[in-house]
């Protein structure tokens, strides 16, 4: 079973948006049984599955921030949405459960000081270390062609993870959010340039470097 966590210690930087978007690609696209664990009391992953219709492929959702993580044996692929300020012996709970760890990061001095803060802190975690984890960075809601994403560019350079994609500001994550679907399950006349950003991530999480 293929395990992926959405993690930043900082809220508001779009862990739910990536991991419904995550759980539609590979429930829509790849045709597999997805679950997806929401560990936010904000609940905002189950609030995308609630407005989900049934015309679309079933994602198992479970809001694991009070209920036990369990799921079917033969579930394909499992998408965790994390919390924010999660620390210590949460954390490593967490990656626990996880083969791939995607950080999303904002282009804005707050999210990037947050971000070099707790990163040093997930390097740190024992599975990590060791390797039995994989961390990948993602530029999310990003305004190319400016000053701050400049910013943002060279300081994900300097983390000590690969930096994967660069997702785009845009309304579709919202109107996509608002159904219950993602953006691989609009119309491609739409979303065409948010799919191109996601080749790049798709690419990455397909490939033996982004497994242990």
């Amino acid at each position: 079973m293929r395990s992926i966590l959405v993690l930043n210690a900082k809220g508001g930087c779009g862990k739910s948006t990536i991991s419904t978007n995550l759980a539609s690609y590979y429930a829509w696209q790849l045709e597999q049984k997805v679950v997806l664990a929401d560990f936010d009391p904000q609940g905002s992953s189950m609030a995308w599955l609630e407005a989900r219709g049934e015309e679309w492929p079933l994602i198992e959702g479970i809001a694991a921030w009070k209920d036990p993580l369990k799921h079917a044996r033969d579930t394909d692929v499992l998408i965790m949405d994390a919390p924010a300020r999660v620390h210590g012996p949460e954390l490593t709970q967490l990656l626990r459960r996880a083969e791939t760890v995607l950080f999303p990061v904002l282009p804005s001095p707050i999210d990037m000081r947050a971000a070099a803060s707790y990163m040093e802190e997930l390097l740190s975690a024992g599975r990590v270390e060791r390797k039995e984890v994989k961390v990948g960075v993602i530029a999310n809601r990003v305004r190319e062609n400016t000053i701050i994403f400049s910013e943002l560019y060279d300081f994900i350079k300097k983390l000590k993870v690969p930096y994967i994609a660069t997702l785009r500001d845009t309304q579709n994550y919202i109107r996509a959010e608002e159904r219950g679907l993602g953006i691989y399950e609009m119309a491609p006349s739409q979303v065409w340039q948010d799919i191109e950003d996601w080749e790049p991530l798709v690419k990455w999480l397909k490939s033996k470097r982004s497994q242990p």
